[in-house]
């Protein structure tokens, strides 16, 4: 590929709705980390838990964020794989927040869903999923 080739890839990745996918996945990187700092740091003992599952999830956001601005297919991939990771992480949380709520004494990120923030954590990977498989068929040779 050429820096030319690579470059365009680069910027179709952040493009359009792409756009608005690394803003999302930024506003849920300060929100999931400095809520799991805070918590982390002036309550662990209370839920340990939940404000370790709050600062992964804060990791993955920030990563994804990351492979997006970076673009190119190798940062794609990643942020497919981490998109994937990030769905079925909020699927078990959400589910076992629902069936073993004992087990969580406060929310995590992904609580039920995600509905403390307005189930943005169970619907950004779903359209990330879809805007990187969407952006992997624009950049084949053959998808004209």
């Amino acid at each position: 590929m050429t820096a030319a080739q690579e470059s365009a890839s680069r910027t179709r990745l952040v493009g359009g709705p792409g756009m608005l996918l690394v803003w999302l996945y930024g506003v849920m990187v300060v929100g999931a980390v400095s809520r799991s700092a805070y918590q982390i740091a002036t309550e662990f003992d209370r839920a340990p838990l939940a404000y370790s599952l709050s600062a992964v999830a804060g990791l993955v956001y920030g990563f994804i964020t990351y492979s997006l601005v970076r673009g190119g297919e190798t940062a794609r991939k990643a942020a497919l794989v981490c998109c994937a990771a990030e769905l079925v992480g909020v699927l078990t949380v959400g589910t076992w927040t629902l069936i073993e709520p004992s087990a969580f004494p406060d929310a995590t990120v992904w609580s039920d869903y995600g509905m403390g923030y307005v189930f943005i954590p169970v619907l950004l990977p779903l359209s990330a999923l879809y805007w990187l498989r969407k952006a992997a068929r624009a950049q084949r040779p053959d998808a004209g």
